[in-house]
């Protein structure tokens, strides 16, 4: 798979002169958690970014629970954890792998190819019984030039004109059946989902933490036409990316984030919902 590279790839390369890894591990019950477990032990040279802090800005009345971060403060973040444009990035969660899709996608963003998801990561590390450390590396810093693709992006007016029948596009759910039929809803204003909207849980995609083989990626979207524009939403932005990395790996071009996803469209009164 383009996107996910494998525990034993980052064990024979971890020493790399270019190869950057990064520690995502995070937990949406307890936002100290992630940086709890990188301090208590983590891949050997493993710097951290924090979902809330690093990955996510600062919310407001819209844009959604998870807003795309100030690029600035990401890119001082980046280059403060010794990271250039030439760097091989390495993402990784405690296995998830929702958190490291997260930053994967948002390097994608800034225009960087080198950067992939470790598949299974932080358990699978473990699992196969490879070194960890406690000590925080210092890199120095570095400078670095994005070159950002604006189209991996939909607007909230593109996400209104698919909805509404006006663009040719699939608007794709990522979140669970029930939290897409309106059957439970522990965090949103309103249950249910973006009219038009077809549900592909994420959840689907990976397996104990690691993502399926290609031949199964594929199968999940058997239903879509390769040519289609994909937006994809969740409930903050977060649980959409690794079903963007699922899609592209499957051979889709085009396929966009709405970022601030199903908070967002909640938090304009005039949207409707679909349940059921």
């Amino acid at each position: 798979m383009h996107f996910v590279k494998h525990v034993d790839w980052l064990k024979n390369h971890l020493n790399d002169r270019n190869v950057k890894v990064i520690d995502c591990s995070f937990s949406l019950g307890d936002s100290s958690a992630g940086k709890r477990s990188y301090l208590k032990e983590h891949i050997p040279g493993a710097v951290y970014f924090d979902l809330g802090k690093d990955l996510s800005g600062h919310v407001k009345e819209h844009g959604g629970r998870h807003p795309l971060p100030n690029m600035k403060n990401f890119l001082r973040k980046i280059e403060n954890a010794g990271i250039d444009n030439e760097s091989m990035i390495i993402a990784y969660d405690q296995g998830e792998g929702a958190f490291a899709s997260r930053c994967w996608w948002l390097f994608r963003y800034l225009g960087h190819e080198q950067v992939y998801v470790l598949n299974g990561g932080f358990k699978a590390w473990k699992e196969k019984g490879l070194e960890t450390q406690t000590t925080i590396p210092d890199y120095g810093e570095r400078s670095y030039t994005p070159s950002f693709k604006e189209d991996m992006l939909a607007s909230l007016e593109e996400v209104e004109r698919i909805s509404e029948g006006k663009s040719r596009a699939i608007l794709l759910d990522s979140r669970s059946k029930e939290r897409y039929l309106g059957l439970e809803e522990p965090i949103d204003r309103i249950p249910g989902h973006i009219p038009n909207a077809v549900n592909t849980p994420w959840t689907e995609g990976v397996d104990k933490g690691l993502f399926l083989d290609l031949d199964r990626q594929k199968h999940r979207f058997a239903s879509f036409d390769k040519d289609d524009r994909i937006v994809v939403y969740c409930g903050s932005g977060v649980t959409a990316t690794p079903n963007i990395l699922a899609l592209l790996e499957a051979g889709f071009k085009d396929v966009k984030l709405y970022a601030g996803s199903y908070s967002d469209w909640v938090s304009y009164e005039h949207h409707k919902v679909d349940k059921q």
